[in-house]
């Protein structure tokens, strides 16, 4: 059953598998065709996302356990509609004591029957960098001691977490008197540290930098069996009709997993009276810029992200650019670019948060170039330097090759990573940059086991790279305008024309028109209506420059206590999240707006490194950006900036709610499958976890359903609501015209012909034409409606001579 559309449930104790239930029949009048879930299988206790996952052979008991799954998809089965899951197959949580495989790995070390289901270094003791202090302060300080109660005496730190001992230490743990402590550590299979030693001394491979996260050897067939047993299962039986596959560029062989996953789930028969197949696959992977995802992996698509980064660069005026760029610099003081910006989080990351998986790295490659004679001169230092100065410039996440070949793809990739590193390279290293290449490509000298196991170190470590050090470092340094800076977005370029849009959507429905389409997501830096408001400001940066000017006067001397970068993108923050309906005499609104904020300030903070961290939290800084913000939004204290932020949110608002509708057109009409994340069927203002993770109200939803303008009016969606309750009721009356559908550019003629795109959806004699309008701000300002006057566009028509001015007279979207 191919899906129609989602929408994407964040499933946790409190929002259980019996909430979405009640609300199938919502979703079904909404046009959903398949609940999307995040992870279903066992999670650490309270884990509010499900990502941490402890056992992934049976559903999560906190959600309902598999008799309220099982209830849930009979209600979805019942409408016609089905289920799609999420899966970890890179990492499971180690946190907490509830993973039993990790526990027996602590219990029997090497000798565990799951000591090879994750990624560890056995040539010495498994590190569990745990302790808040080296580890003789901690023994000293008595945090560490030995509970000999119950079934198995156990380790216990802070007198709360457990640590298993090995079965021959348990007598010695109850015998009177106690063990040696010291000795009793001494003889684990682990060594216990301090928590700092996990960058440079971690001998096992995690989540990006997360300790709390263990990758999975997915790649054994064991534990492939193992973690896949109970998807497997629920899709034999008809449960489920489709995975998304979280962080693919995590393992170690991506497309190797991805079709060994579609051969075993096209081979499994599913009962009678549930859709036949072939089950939905998507793969969350972000796609550097100009990289396009192989079309040979047995995949349907990616879950989106390339999409979100596609509409919403179309949204925004090129013109912006420059001044934007150059306000950022003027206001912030910081005069980089976002090349710079990326190089520089790129060197920090490196020498900060993976000095140890960086070694492993550099010693793989040293053991494969002493084993060729071609390459046996190249010293650990040489090769240490040309690794350092190719992930400081890689363009991509990573690359796909095993050691022996590479796919064709890669080498666009190893080119550019020649030519970029060649500025950074010593006189004479050149070469050295050349054999690590070679070698990626599976063509360098020396032993073919040890190319693999080097090719695998260097792409497992390239990816997390890339994640931590552009979207969590860079993308909090660099605040030209905050809209163009979210996951899987190139933060470098600031819009996207027609044109390519048009090239980028035509390739969609070639190669992936089952893929998934999204705009917002649980892990997006800002909701899709904070973007689509931001945006309005690369068509009017004069307008945002005179008005960021006064704010920042306004604020006083606080302001002049937080750097003005920070002040720079709070401003553009306030903005962007204004809460529809929010006054600026409206103190209780005004409180709470105040502490998402705070919130998001703090994360922002921490994330750039650069005024505080999560390392190292500096307190007194993060305290008068805290002052700042609870005075800019005390009615009381600032009224007259209150007063100034409201009337301007008021003054852009028929532009926003342009291109709130849109991005959601686009969404639901271009070739793809269109996913709704919960609530964003309103106006979605939300800023980065958890504010994007907030309870929905879904009372209201169901409410401005049959009322949307009523329930719902102006910026708050209603009619974004409505909307996509149109557009999916279309999807739902011919679904392959959506589905398989060709895309073929519609072309615009006239004096207002680069404010229109326009497209045709075709399938045999069906065919439906599409056509929004782009960039309209300066005809819109001042007011709330979304369409400019019919007087405006002038000429402007498409090729078949229908005037734009009748098509979007009421409207910015047509659809017809």
């Amino acid at each position: 059953m191919t899906p129609r559309a989602s929408y994407r449930f964040q499933f946790h104790r409190d929002f259980t598998f019996a909430d979405a239930e009640a609300l199938v029949p919502y979703l079904d009048r909404l046009g959903i065709s398949h609940v999307y879930a995040s992870p279903v299988t066992t999670a650490r206790s309270g884990s509010t996302h499900g990502y941490d996952v402890v056992d992934a052979t049976r559903i999560n008991p906190e959600l309902g356990g598999e008799e309220g799954l099982r209830s849930l998809v009979a209600a979805l089965r019942a409408r016609g509609m089905g289920l799609i899951i999420d899966i970890v197959p890179n990492h499971m949580g180690v946190a907490g004591g509830g993973n039993a495989w990790w526990n027996d790995v602590l219990r029997n070390g090497p000798e565990s029957r799951y000591a090879n289901f994750f990624g560890i270094d056995w040539s010495r003791k498994l590190l569990l960098p745990l302790l808040g202090a080296p580890l003789p302060q901690a023994l000293a300080a008595g945090d560490i001691g030995i509970d000999a109660d119950g079934d198995e005496p156990a380790l216990v730190l802070y007198g709360e977490q457990r640590l298993p001992l090995r079965p021959e230490d348990h007598a010695a743990a109850r015998a009177e008197g106690g063990a040696d402590l010291s000795e009793l550590l001494a003889r684990q299979h682990y060594q216990i540290a301090w928590w700092r030693t996990a960058d440079d001394d971690l001998n096992w491979r995690r989540f990006f930098t997360i300790t709390e996260l263990a990758g999975l050897r997915i790649e054994d067939e064991a534990v492939f069996e193992a973690t896949h047993a109970l998807y497997f299962r629920l899709y034999a039986e008809g449960l489920i009709d489709g995975v998304r596959i979280d962080h693919v560029d995590g393992l170690t062989d991506p497309a190797g997993y991805c079709r060994t996953l579609r051969q075993r789930l096209d081979a499994i028969g599913r009962p009678a009276g549930v859709p036949q197949g072939p089950a939905y696959v998507v793969i969350e992977k972000i796609l550097g810029p100009g990289e396009a995802l192989a079309t040979d992996w047995g995949v349907d698509g990616t879950s989106g992200y390339d999409f979100m980064e596609q509409a919403s660069a179309l949204l925004h005026a090129p013109d912006g650019e420059k001044p934007l760029a150059e306000l950022w610099w003027d206001f912030s003081g910081r005069e980089l670019d976002f090349h710079e910006e990326e190089l520089a989080a790129r060197q920090d990351m490196l020498d900060w948060a993976f000095d140890g998986q960086m070694e492993a790295c550099v010693t793989a490659f040293t053991a494969l170039a002493a084993s060729g004679d071609e390459s046996s001169g190249l010293t650990r230092a040489m090769l240490r330097r040309a690794i350092r100065r190719m992930l400081w410039v890689f363009p991509v996440y990573r690359t796909y090759g095993d050691g022996q070949s590479a796919p064709a793809e890669d080498a666009r990739v190893r080119e550019t990573v020649r030519r970029r590193a060649a500025r950074f390279t010593p006189p004479g290293e050149a070469m050295v940059v050349d054999h690590v290449l070679a070698w990626l490509a599976g063509e360098g000298p020396g032993d073919p086991g040890l190319a693999a196991t080097a090719v695998q170190r260097f792409q497992q470590l390239s990816a997390p790279i890339a994640a931590k050090s552009v979207e969590d470092t860079a993308f909090y340094r660099y605040g030209a305008l905050l809209s163009r800076a979210d996951v899987g977005f190139d933060a470098a370029r600031f819009s996207m024309p027609v044109a390519e849009f048009h090239q980028a959507m035509v390739a969609r429905a070639r190669d992936f028109p089952r893929a998934m389409l999204a705009t917002a997501t649980h892990d997006h830096k800002r909701g899709e209506d904070v973007r689509a408001r931001l945006a309005v400001l690369s068509e009017i940066p004069d307008a945002w420059r005179e008005r960021i000017t006064r704010w920042d006067r306004l604020a006083g001397d606080r302001a002049l206590q937080v750097d003005p970068a920070d002040r720079s993108m709070l401003f553009q923050t306030l903005f962007g999240a204004w809460s529809p309906g929010l006054a600026a005499g409206d103190r209780a609104g005004l409180t709470a707006f105040a502490g998402r904020i705070i919130a998001w300030q703090q994360k922002a903070l921490r994330e750039a490194k650069l005024r505080s961290s999560w390392e190292a939290p500096d307190e007194a800084y993060e305290a008068a950006c805290e002052k700042l913000v609870l005075h800019l939004l005390d009615p009381a204290r600032a009224a007259d900036f209150l007063a100034d932020i409201e009337a301007f949110v008021a003054h852009t608002a028929g532009a926003t709610r342009a291109n709130m509708l849109v991005q959601t057109a686009l969404r639901c009409t271009v070739p793809g499958m269109p996913d709704l994340y919960q609530g964003c069927e309103l106006a979605d203002f939300s800023l980065v976890d958890p504010d994007n993770r907030r309870p929905v109200d879904y009372g209201l939803r169901q409410a401005a359903l049959d009322d949307p303008e009523k329930s719902a009016p102006g910026l708050q969606g209603g009619g974004k609501l409505a909307l996509i309750r149109d557009l999916l009721e279309r999807r739902r009356a011919n679904p392959a015209l959506f589905a398989e559908g060709g895309y073929e550019p519609v072309g615009v003629q006239g004096v207002r012909a680069g404010h229109v795109l326009a497209f045709r959806r075709s399938l045999g004699a069906e065919s439906v034409t599409c056509v929004v309008m782009l960039r309209c701000a300066e005809a819109l300002l001042g007011g709330e409606k979304c369409v400019p006057d019919s007087a405006w566009w002038q000429d402007t028509a498409l090729d078949d001579g229908r005037p734009v001015a009748e098509l979007l007279a009421e409207s910015p979207v047509f659809i017809g």
